[in-house]
């Protein structure tokens, strides 16, 4: 009885309270032993609910959840300076090189997306994963791998439409334009060019006039030469009022990027000599140690040497070139573009000894495919 009383005073309630009292209003005693003796009145009970303490418990399991989840702050600051190393050494190394580096990116960045992150920290992980993906595209573009190419250009448009940064979604696609423009449909090229434009809403940003320049070059290629004059000049102007960078950055757009869009579109065009003036700038402001751009711009010089009737210079330039690049940069897309000078030789000179000499150089084993 004793333990009884005291538990009904403990609780501020009766033995009816408590489940001891048998239904015709006696005690119910445990199996353990007898209680008896009159009972406290019960006063305040509050029972349990069993939907508080679900609610309760499935707060404190999200709160484990969110605390397991988040990437500090340092974590993320690390990754994104590997990248930026990364996105700084791809300017010089050779594409297959390159690969390895960016896939090892790839791989950590996956290893933290793939589980729950907030919100924040997921965009970020999206914006890397675009970032990286890009320049993976890139590499096996160079390296004349064409379908896997396309399927990681498909992936880094969608991680960076997953990452909701505009300006991130319109840089993919005009760096996406490149694989069009170089191997077909120069449609394509233009479409993504136009679609990075209009993502950019005529913003004064590197990113706004790189697709511009990116629209420009493919329409000039394609034979629309009002259209890409007009378009190269909205990409000048958006070019003199934005920051381009820094221009040891792959992800950046400086101003020998620049002058080398616009070579393509006045070599396109024919305009020789506007041609060589910007060939000429750019060359002087690309460093020692550097990728193919500094090649492809003597391609479009010796394709302008071709037009300008001079088949025997365009055709030694080409070859000098193509030779002056380092093996593991002499890839698929510099072979590429060296044929194009000489698909514009007049007919009669294509079986002359320059052009067959360009021909025996371009059939030496290159860089790794």
């Amino acid at each position: 009885m004793g333990a009884v009383n005291l538990l009904c005073r403990l609780y501020h309630c009766t033995v009816h309270d408590l489940g001891l009292a048998s239904p015709h209003g006696s005690l119910a005693l445990p199996e353990t032993g007898e209680l008896r003796g009159p009972a406290a009145p019960c006063v305040g009970l509050v029972t349990a609910d069993p939907l508080t303490d679900r609610v309760d418990a499935a707060r404190r399991s999200v709160d484990r959840m969110l605390a397991l989840s988040s990437v500090s702050t340092t974590q993320m600051d690390l990754l994104d300076g590997r990248i930026l190393d990364a996105r700084r050494q791809y300017l010089y190394t050779p594409p297959s090189q390159m690969l390895h580096a960016l896939l090892n990116e790839l791989d950590e960045v996956k290893s933290l997306a793939i589980d729950r992150q907030p919100a924040a920290v997921q965009g970020r992980l999206s914006e890397m994963t675009a970032v990286l993906a890009t320049l993976v595209a890139d590499s096996l573009m160079k390296l004349g791998n064409l379908a896997s190419s396309r399927a990681w250009y498909d992936t880094a448009q969608s991680a960076a439409d997953d990452s909701g940064n505009v300006m991130l979604r319109a840089r993919v696609r005009a760096q996406r334009a490149m694989l069009p423009y170089y191997y077909g449909p120069l449609e394509g090229a233009v479409t993504l060019g136009r679609e990075a434009r209009l993502l950019s809403r005529g913003r004064p940003t590197s990113t706004a006039s790189f697709a511009a320049a990116a629209e420009a070059r493919a329409l000039a290629r394609q034979g629309n030469t009002a259209e890409a004059e007009s378009t190269i000049i909205v990409a000048q102007r958006l070019y003199e009022q934005c920051e381009p960078g820094d221009q040891d950055d792959a992800f950046a757009f400086p101003e020998r990027r620049m002058l080398l869009y616009m070579s393509g579109v006045y070599t396109a065009m024919g305009r020789s000599s506007q041609a060589r003036k910007v060939q000429e700038q750019a060359l002087a402001l690309y460093p020692a140690r550097t990728g193919i751009d500094p090649a492809l711009l003597q391609l479009e010089a010796a394709i302008c040497l071709a037009l300008d009737r001079s088949p025997s210079e365009a055709c030694q330039l080409a070859g000098a070139a193509f030779l002056k690049v380092p093996a593991g940069h002499r890839t698929h897309i510099l072979e590429e573009r060296a044929r194009d000078v000489l698909d514009v030789l007049p007919p009669g000179i294509k079986s002359g000894r320059a052009a067959r000499e360009l021909t025996e150089i371009l059939a030496l084993p290159t860089g790794p495919r």
